[in-house]
């Protein structure tokens, strides 16, 4: 006899795409297929979903307190400008209070500049907050100097702050403005992406609604089923899913544009309000220290005057009325200078009179302080809010989604056993 022949045993790779066109391989390959696609969405979503929390969680403790920081600098170093304007017209003879205000400003200045370079991380903010740094010591140095030689009544001394105030104007606030812009668009992105649709997680949720769909029409023509209970929970948790991510999503993004246009653009104006405000009021007592022609003064002050306006813009009426009398004030200031007499325009521009310029514009500084702290903590509340929103849909949506492909499997499984 003859060796028997052994027949050829099909590869493995044919003998599966055989399986997969039988009945108990399409359902197999629908489980497998509906299993997958469920746990991944829920995974993507919920990471996505995670995502946004942690980044309206960095808005909070990182993208408004260095938009915050990066304002008082600013603002503090116009304060600086301003109050050592109004000390030198005072022919070294400043009272407590206005040193006081000076000295406070450096303070604010040195303050804000360590927290915003603690919280800078790219080197060219770092870079331009050491050359402020290194600028406002410059600066101290100008105005000591030019203090000491005002008490002499040496004419020198008006050069000295002249220069001082030029370095301010001309490189240390434009800088400060710069990381000050910088960082407020930052934060407006940081809020953006907060309040953003996770589009991935919805176009996989979709592909498992249109995979159950599919699976259930092939069912159907293998088995004669119209139904498969097990798909159809899997379908209706999917969808709570979606429309579970939409509200939250939405609510949230509400909250996040609220505090978009009502705290982070608000707050960028009433900053930069204030600031024009303090550069307004060193234009005010620079045309005093020159004892010149005041045309090019008055040219700054009323365009400040305009920009500070503008910021208002339909705001509160306590700063625009603020700004209004304290303008006011200033037209009795000029009108003193025009007529020779200094004594009284510089009495007016610093003097302790309510209606003098000092008070008006204290005024102004004052109620512009405030509203940029009421304007800051709604920002903050109404991201706080979103977050809040969002905090249990990453969980809930992972969980839900295993649900669903728990449900597809047990829904299939008697299919499957029906052929084995």
């Amino acid at each position: 006899m003859g060796t028997p022949r052994l027949l050829n045993a099909p590869p493995p790779e044919l003998w599966l795409r055989r399986f997969a066109r039988t009945t108990p391989g399409i359902v197999g390959v629908t489980a497998v297929v509906i299993v997958a696609s469920c746990l991944i969405a829920g995974l993507v979503c919920g990471a996505q979903l995670d995502g946004r929390i942690a980044r309206s969680q960095t808005v909070l403790d990182r993208s408004e307190p260095l938009a915050y920081s990066a304002q008082k600098l600013y603002a503090a170093l116009s304060a600086a400008d301003a109050a050592a304007a109004t000390v030198f017209l005072t022919a070294g003879i400043e009272t407590a209070p206005m040193r006081a205000r000076y000295e406070q400003a450096l303070a604010d200045a040195a303050s804000a500049l360590v927290d915003t370079t603690a919280g800078a991380t790219d080197t060219q903010t770092r870079t331009a907050l050491a050359e402020i740094s290194a600028q406002l010591t410059a600066y101290t140095g100008l105005v000591e100097l030019a203090r000491a030689n005002n008490r002499q009544n040496l004419v020198v001394g008006s050069s000295y702050f002249r220069e001082a105030s030029s370095l301010m104007q001309t490189s240390m606030l434009p800088g400060a403005k710069k990381i000050y812009i910088g960082d407020l668009a930052r934060l407006d992105e940081d809020q953006r992406a907060v309040g953003s649709a996770p589009i991935a997680g919805y176009v996989l949720l979709a592909f498992v609604l249109a995979a159950v769909a599919v699976s259930s029409v092939m069912l159907f023509h293998r088995t004669n089923r119209q139904f498969n209970m097990g798909l159809v929970v899997a379908a209706v948790v999917t969808l709570m899913v979606i429309a579970w991510i939409v509200v939250v999503t939405g609510l949230a993004a509400g909250s996040i544009e609220r505090s978009r246009t009502e705290g982070t653009a608000r707050f960028g104006q009433l900053g930069n309000a204030r600031i024009v405000a303090e550069q307004a009021r060193t234009d005010e007592t620079l045309e005093l220290i020159t004892r010149g022609d005041i045309t090019a003064g008055e040219a700054a002050f009323d365009g400040h005057i305009r920009d500070l306006v503008a910021f208002l813009g339909t705001g509160p009426s306590a700063a625009a009325d603020a700004v209004k009398s304290w303008t006011a004030s200033h037209r009795k200031q000029v009108d003193a200078y025009r007529n020779s007499d200094y004594n009284a325009a510089v009495a007016q521009a610093i003097g302790t009179s309510p209606d003098g310029s000092a008070a008006q514009f204290a005024h102004v500084e004052s109620v512009l302080r405030d509203q940029i702290e009421v304007t800051r903590t709604m920002l903050r509340d109404q991201v706080s809010a979103a977050g809040a929103r969002l905090a249990w849909s990453p969980t809930g949506t992972l969980m839900l989604m295993v649900l669903a492909a728990t449900a597809a499997v047990v829904g299939l499984w008697p299919r499957l056993k029906e052929f084995l």
